[in-house]
């Protein structure tokens, strides 16, 4: 029979690993003196290797983060209620809240709201040289009483409309402590004005004379009433 080699090993394979296993140890070497740097993987057939960046190469620049969208505030405003409060609402602008529920009534920051007794004398005020007309209640003639009712009605408030219902309504104060818009009673009864301050009231008082300030102590006053 014939002699049969004995197989030897593959030495190419053997002098490639070397070769590897050499190269990684220099490259290392390498990194190790120029400080940290990258590191890449490297497919060979003998596996996969962690290969260092040689010195002086560039990381990659990185990327800058994408902007973010700027986040869009939605509308809010605030509104009072009568005897609760301010409340914040959102979903809606401020021009969308109706006057009367507006901070303040709408009037500028810092300045103060009307009563409706002062708001009811600019309304009277405003009607002064009108002319006397019994039963009416504006908004061209009045009597005495109606031009009271019709005044409080531009102030968003109603009284009665008679003087004698008028003396019956809202609560008594001295003319000591009267405010302009408090509702002057006169002749028992019989007669109605609006209180100006400083002694003065609007009245509309008889045929032939229209709508006028008159002197409080020119009268004889009955009453006053407060709404």
């Amino acid at each position: 029979m014939a002699k049969h080699r004995l197989e030897q090993p593959n030495r190419g394979s053997t002098v490639a690993k070397k070769a590897v296993i050499a190269g990684s140890i220099t490259l290392g070497s390498l990194a190790a003196a120029a400080g940290p740097a990258l590191a890449a993987p490297v497919h060979t057939p003998l596996g996969t290797f962690e290969i260092p960046a040689l010195p002086g190469a560039k990381a990659p620049e990185a990327k800058p983060a994408p902007e973010a969208t700027p986040v869009k505030k939605s509308p809010a405003a605030t509104v009072e209620i009568p005897n609760l409060g301010q409340f914040t609402v959102p979903g809606i602008a401020p021009d969308q809240i109706p006057q009367q529920f507006r901070p303040q009534g709408g009037a500028p920051l810092g300045q103060p709201q009307l009563t409706a007794g002062e708001k009811a004398v600019k309304a009277a005020e405003s009607k002064i040289g009108s002319p006397y007309s019994y039963g009416s209640a504006g908004p061209n003639a009045f009597d005495c009483s109606g031009l009271v009712y019709w005044s409080y009605k531009q102030a968003g408030k109603t009284v009665p409309r008679d003087s004698y219902g008028q003396l019956g309504g809202g609560r008594a104060v001295s003319y000591s402590d009267a405010k302009p818009g408090d509702v002057m009673i006169f002749n028992g009864g019989g007669h109605a004005g609006i209180y100006v301050g400083n002694g003065q009231f609007v009245h509309s008082s008889n045929y032939g004379t229209p709508v006028k300030r008159d002197a409080v102590k020119e009268w004889t006053l009955t009453g006053i009433r407060r709404y």
